[in-house]
């Protein structure tokens, strides 16, 4: 048995239990997700804060960054990639689909000057985006369509990206002195 396949075991397990532990909840509630982000003093690097965790999210050098962690786009891909990785290890787990490998490569493009004059055609965000699932297994083909179908039904942030979101938004100024 492939080492990831000792883990799909492991993850269908739990996953067992805690469907169970949710279904029996009489109080379940929705999650509320939260991120805090600074943009740190005289570098200007995003220091993304969830729960105990700080990512770091910066520029390239042309763009007056550091190179100390990827742009929030490169970010957003890789977190979509992530996402899709994930939902597959667990749809596999619950399916019982056996995995050898798994590998999710995630592309996308952006214009320097989308949306600028002359260039307003061009989306201001990542578009064009494209996944390719890398998968080795001893599963058929019809197996794996039918895996591949239940993680575009399940994954959070694909459907988060592919269907149009409500975004609400406020600013709260605190006044400083001026320099």
């Amino acid at each position: 048995m492939s080492k990831l396949n000792e883990y799909l075991t492991h993850k269908r397990n739990a996953l067992l239990e805690r469907r169970e532990r949710f279904e029996n909840d009489p109080n379940l509630q929705s999650n509320t997700l939260k991120a805090t982000v600074r943009a740190a003093g005289r570098s200007g690097v995003r220091e993304i804060r969830i729960r105990d965790f700080q990512i770091i999210s910066d520029s390239p050098d042309d763009f007056a960054g550091h190179e100390l962690g990827p742009s929030s786009p490169e970010s957003q891909l890789g977190v979509l990639g992530s996402c899709i990785t994930h939902i597959t290890l667990i749809q596999a787990a619950d399916r019982q689909v056996k995995l050898d490998s798994l590998e999710v490569k995630v592309t996308g493009e952006m214009h320097p000057l989308a949306g600028r004059p002359g260039y307003e055609h061009i989306p201001i965000c990542p578009h064009n985006i494209e996944y390719t699932i890398h998968i080795t297994s001893p599963e058929s083909e019809e197996t794996i369509a039918a895996l591949h179908e239940a993680v575009e039904k399940a994954c959070p942030i694909l459907n988060l990206l592919s269907n149009p979101q409500t975004i609400r938004s406020q600013v709260q100024l605190t006044k400083s002195e001026p320099e």
